[in-house]
């Protein structure tokens, strides 16, 4: 049983003992919510704190846990790995939660679930994308999303098949989400036979990238491929443009907010940018459902909002079925399916999706996006 768990049995107890109840008295089912809730990536914080809380919502309305109201908690690590590890101990120490939807970061995530697996919190990512989140082998860690070396697969292949390119650059924000995707995109090509022809890393937070964008362009590439953020393909793609480059831009599902055509300056700028995410969660009926309720409050659920609806119904259906015991829950998942608004789950011995749906989308001069043909 989890240290969360062990703690909310006992005050249970203490207040039954106290009224001189004949049963234990209910408490709130704590999950926290975990993601760079401020920052430059905030926009992502974002995403997963509106489909988190308004799962939450409508599973509250409909009974909670097995009668207990979810209560959450934001957690705020900026995308940065040591405060990760501080707000994983708080949510775990303090604030008692037997589940986590998070992180975002794949570097916050790593530390982050290390400490859950100790406490016995089920944790599960709605973003998090690199192999090692998975590979590592801790039992309590799942995510709703694909991998990089799928989503590498499907970026490699198309730039052979459907953009018969061979002269490709490769950036990457030497993070362990950027690299780790730009390495698989990397590998994906150099099976193709294609070897790159330019490889380089930038640095998260810079915005002048005028000497790299020099170089792109003394190796006449076809094609950049970008892995990392919003935050800083915006700003690449737009100097790529004012320097006369016409190369196709093509990254991952790091772009997946509406704030990458502010960021690149001007919806032009972004006007062809390829990027593979995962297939439209608004093809699925109850998706549309969720989606309509998100714009009816006047928020629009772009990018990961579904994800993390899913993730908290992933996270409740385990507890639900489990007495709340977050391990046993996640023994649980590997042998059972989950509904989701995306769609039935179903998940692996190591807590990836054993079908990942990973597809191109393309940008347009709006500031828009929509799956390719």
């Amino acid at each position: 049983m989890s240290n969360a768990i062990v703690k909310k049995s006992l005050l249970s107890i203490a207040i039954a003992g106290a009224m001189g109840a004949s049963v234990l008295a209910q408490a709130d089912v704590v999950i926290g919510v975990a993601g760079p809730h401020t920052g430059a990536y905030a926009a992502f914080g974002e995403q997963l704190w509106r489909g988190a809380e308004q799962a939450a919502k409508d599973i509250n309305a409909a009974g909670g846990i097995n009668g207990e109201m979810i209560k959450l908690v934001k957690a705020d690590d900026a995308c940065e790995p040591k405060q990760a590890v501080s707000v994983a101990n708080r949510l775990v120490d303090s604030d008692d939660a037997v589940g986590v939807v998070g992180h975002f970061c794949s570097s916050s995530t790593m530390p982050a679930s290390e400490i859950y697996e100790e406490a016995g919190v089920l944790m599960v990512t709605p973003a998090s994308t690199n192999p090692r989140v998975t590979d590592r082998g801790l039992s309590n860690v799942f995510r709703v999303c694909g991998r990089d070396d799928q989503q590498g697969d499907v970026a490699g292949a198309y730039i052979i098949s459907e953009l018969n390119a061979k002269r490709v650059a490769i950036i990457h924000d030497k993070d362990t989400y950027g690299k780790g995707l730009a390495d698989a995109t990397k590998s994906a090509l150099n099976n193709y036979g294609v070897t790159e022809v330019l490889y380089e890393g930038l640095t998260r937070g810079e915005k002048d990238f005028n000497a790299l964008v020099t170089k792109i362009r003394s190796v006449d590439a076809e094609v950049v491929y970008f892995g990392g953020l919003h935050s800083e393909a915006g700003p690449l793609v737009r100097q790529l443009r004012e320097q006369g480059s016409k190369a196709i831009f093509i990254s991952g599902d790091g772009i997946v907010s509406n704030e990458f055509a502010s960021v690149a300056g001007s919806p032009e700028y972004i006007d062809g940018v390829l990027m593979t995410f995962g297939a439209d969660p608004q093809s699925y009926p109850a998706g549309k459902k969720v989606v309509q309720v998100f714009k009816d409050s006047g928020y629009e659920p772009e990018g990961y909002t579904l994800y993390s609806y899913a993730a908290m119904q992933v996270v409740v259906e385990a507890l639900k079925n489990n007495d709340l015991d977050p391990i046993k829950g996640a023994d649980w998942l590997k042998s059972n399916s989950v509904s989701t608004v995306m769609g039935v789950k179903d998940f692996d011995s190591k807590g990836d999706l054993k079908v990942s749906d990973y597809v191109m989308y393309e940008w347009d001069n709006t500031g828009n996006y929509a799956q390719v043909n």
